[in-house]
Order: C-alpha cells, then sequence, then structure tokens
C-alpha cells in the first residue's frame, strides 16, 4: 500500500518531522549541521522557509514552494538523508530499517498541512513560535535560540515581546 500525499504545485505547506527515537535531541545538538543541510537542499531544489522552529527531537516548518512545483517529499528525503549521513552510527537499528538500508535517526513519515489561507497561514506561523514555550524548554518565545521568530522580529514583523502574557499561539 503507497502512502498518498497532496500534490498541490506552488503551494504553501506546513510540516511536522520527527527523530524516531524522541529521547534524543540530535536536532539541536547537531543544529550546525541541520542548517548546512538544509541551505544545500535549498540551493539544488529553491524553496521558500516562511517560518521554523527546531527541537530536540523534532521540527516544525513552513514552506512555499515555486510555482509548478510539488516537490516537497523529495527535498524532506534529501534534509533526512543528509543530516543522517554525516552523523556517526550510534543508533539502535531495528531489522526492519536495516533490510531496507535505513538508518533510524527519522520516523519515517512525516506530517504536512496545506495552508489554506492566510488567517491558517498565521495560525500555523504562531504556532511554531510559540512551539519552544509549549514544551517548556523556554519562557518567552524569543529566548528560544532555533526559530525563524528571530527572523521576523529583525524584519519588523513581530516584536520581541510577542506572546508574553498573552494567549497567542497557544492551541
Amino acid at each position: 500500500m503507497r502512502y498518498r500525499r497532496a500534490t498541490n504545485s506552488g503551494a504553501c505547506w506546513f510540516f511536522t518531522v520527527n527523530l524516531a527515537d524522541r529521547q534524543q535531541d540530535l536536532l539541536v545538538r547537531h543544529i550546525d549541521l541541520l542548517r548546512e543541510v538544509l541551505r544545500h537542499v535549498k540551493q539544488q531544489h529553491p524553496f521558500e522557509m516562511i517560518a521554523m522552529v527546531v527541537m530536540p527531537d523534532h521540527l516544525h516548518a513552513i514552506w512555499q514552494l515555486p510555482p509548478d512545483d510539488n516537490g516537497y517529499p523529495m527535498r524532506w528525503s534529501l534534509i533526512k538523508a543528509g543530516f543522517s549521513r554525516r552523523l556517526a552510527k550510534t543508533e539502535r537499528i531495528r531489522e526492519s530499517r536495516l533490510r531496507k538500508r535505513e538508518r533510524g535517526i527519522w520516523q519515517r513519515r512525516y506530517w504536512e498541512h496545506l495552508i489554506r489561507d492566510d488567517k491558517d497561514l498565521q495560525a500555523h506561523v504562531d504556532y511554531i513560535h510559540f512551539n519552544p514555550v509549549k514544551h517548556g524548554y523556554c519562557a518567552k518565545p524569543v529566548d528560544w535560540p532555533y526559530s525563524s521568530i528571530h527572523r521576523h522580529i529583525a524584519a519588523g514583523w513581530i516584536g520581541p515581546d510577542w506572546a508574553i502574557d498573552s494567549d497567542a499561539g497557544r492551541e
């Protein structure tokens, strides 16, 4: 049975991508590697990164794909593979993954959501930026270093006090 995904060209997408072992902190421990791999994939297969947050064991991202392009699965495959290949093989690998020549770092699948409109986009950007607070990693979204919130603040789209003492992003 083949897993089916939506294939809207030029669309805006929200993603959640998890490590296989949710007790690991590989994504923040190797943040420079993750950034390098993302940069490389973006150079080879352009897309706009609207928002992103990297947590120890998962990440959320919003991408805008170019017109006539629906290749987000290929991009995620390249990102996951590029990251995995450059890490030492220390993880436990199940027999089913060995047969498929997989490492066992990432969950096989990820969650995608087609952004429907500006309101939906704003809700997901807010969710991304508030996620470190939701998970208890910091008291204020601006305190989390692995978030696009810093780019949004620098651009003047939000202030550094965004979501402090408010319900913004809490869903």
